[in-house]
């Protein structure tokens, strides 16, 4: 923990004892545990969501992405926010927005104030997520923040893959005769004592060497990444038509015409929005690249390994349920390792999961390729102990050693900037699968035709995994010492 004196001009660390400290790191974690919950809890209550509102296919479509596009749009401006105003002041409006948002997603009778109410949700996620990275990085130092970006590491790989199984609980459940409403409403609770506590023990930073927000900057970057996220996330499902590949073009277009504004306003007034200076760091860029990565890995493989188990194994939902269960527990499993190993061994804790994840799935193959659609259901689920293991050991490591040497003042930027190579390497996953997977294996295959489109796949997502393997160098060899 830091032992600087407490201030609010982001050069030095606010100081916390070490239970509010401990508090806020509680705080923080929960609020993260609630967006990665919502980014994928809400995919197994969508028959149940457009049988009781009516839904049309396109409107189904858009309950999911409409988190997800605003959420990927926001985060860098959201991270900014935080470093201008106060990283305590936008995780607290953020959270507040994002409760409020979830009772109306709660409350709502039609698809379309489902849908605006999920918008809404993605943009006051894309505010409070920044700040969580960001508040870590500033209330701790040393082996303490490498233990906490585990943690942090541990949620992800949590939330991410248990938001499916917590919505298939939930939704199947009926509380109170509310169907699949639970699945929104639970953030009520849940987001009111995260406000109420983080009023009281999270200390305040900013950088206070940042004059104003910029306009220019913020519509410029939102643009660019819209451009390029929409038709990642609709292009496969639309068979990309020519306008998806224009719009990646054009997107690819702004954002350089972004880069090029950033560094214009940074020489005239010092208030860019994102500090280009971040980029120079060579374990910031490589930490950023890899991340882009282990986002695409996430896309490609949870998707394609969840229509493996159900559509190519013949498992129901609620069967397949152990299956996430297993990748969580490995998951909490290797972030624990990689926090109590990050500090002495640095970046070879992130690179020896990749190597675990990339063995794990070269032995999966040959298990799918020998048994096809009789492979029993424990020798499905065992090695996913162990590919688990080896993300939560990725994702804590990553964090840590990407966001160590950032300079105080620029957490939120950083932050923003990591979520957001997250939020674009899983749409363009999720894209990867409609060319390697779906193409083989088409909306409503089963049996065999979807268990070798999926052990096709796993070549795909290992080739994925050494490059991340490979980007890792630009890592630190060593942690430096507080």
């Amino acid at each position: 923990m830091s032992s600087d004196t407490p201030t609010t001009t982001g050069r030095a660390r606010p100081t916390a004892s070490v239970r509010a400290a401990t508090i806020t790191l509680v705080v923080v974690l929960v609020a993260e545990l609630m967006n990665a919950f919502d980014g994928s809890i809400v995919y197994t209550a969508l028959p149940a969501i457009q049988g009781d509102t009516g839904a049309s296919s396109a409107a189904v479509q858009w309950i999911p992405a409409a988190y997800t596009l605003t959420f990927a749009l926001g985060l860098i401006t959201g991270g900014r926010l935080g470093d201008l105003y106060g990283r305590k002041r936008t995780f607290l409006v953020g959270t507040s927005v994002f409760t409020v948002a979830s009772l109306l997603c709660g409350i709502a009778i039609g698809p379309e104030l489902l849908i605006a109410a999920r918008a809404i949700q993605g943009a006051a996620a894309a505010a409070m997520v920044p700040q969580v990275l960001a508040t870590i990085h500033v209330t701790f130092d040393g082996e303490s923040r490498a233990k906490a970006f585990g943690l942090y590491g541990m949620i992800m790989s949590l939330g991410g893959v248990l938001g499916p199984v917590l919505g298939a609980v939930l939704t199947s459940a009926d509380l109170l005769g509310l169907g699949w409403r639970p699945i929104f409403l639970i953030n009520l609770p849940i987001g009111l004592a995260t406000v109420l506590i983080g009023l009281r023990f999270i200390p305040e930073s900013r950088d206070q060497q940042a004059r104003r927000l910029d306009p220019l900057g913020m519509v410029l970057s939102a643009a660019g990444l819209l451009l390029i996220v929409y038709p990642l996330t609709v292009g496969g499902e639309r068979h990309w038509p020519v306008w998806s590949f224009a719009m990646l073009g054009a997107g690819l277009l702004v954002l350089a015409v972004f880069v090029l504004q950033q560094r214009a306003k940074a020489a005239k007034d010092g208030s860019p929005l994102v500090a280009l200076s971040l980029l120079r760091g060579r374990a910031f860029t490589g930490g950023l690249a890899a991340q882009l990565v282990f986002g695409l890995v996430s896309g490609v493989f949870l998707l394609t390994w969840t229509l493996f188990m159900q559509d190519g194994l013949g498992l129901s939902a609620g069967q397949f349920a152990p299956g996430s269960i297993a990748v969580s527990i490995g998951g909490m499993a290797g972030a624990m390792l990689a926090s109590k190993w990050v500090t002495d061994h640095a970046r070879r804790v992130p690179q020896a999961g990749a190597l675990l994840v990339a063995l794990t799935l070269v032995g999966y193959h040959l298990l799918i390729t020998a048994q096809g659609t009789g492979l029993p259901f424990a020798a499905a689920v065992a090695p996913m102990v162990l590919f688990g293991a080896g993300f939560g050991m990725i994702g804590a490591g990553l964090a840590g050693l990407a966001l160590g040497q950032v300079e105080p003042e620029n957490a939120g930027s950083a932050s923003g900037l990591f979520n957001t190579a997250m939020q674009l390497g899983t749409a363009m996953g999720i894209a990867l699968a409609s060319v390697v997977f779906f193409v083989h294996a088409p909306a409503g295959s089963h049996g065999t035709t979807v268990t070798n489109a999926f052990a096709g796949t796993i070549w795909y997502v290992v080739g994925a995994v050494v490059t991340m393997w490979m980007l890792m160098f630009l890592l630190p060899r060593r942690t430096p010492r507080p």
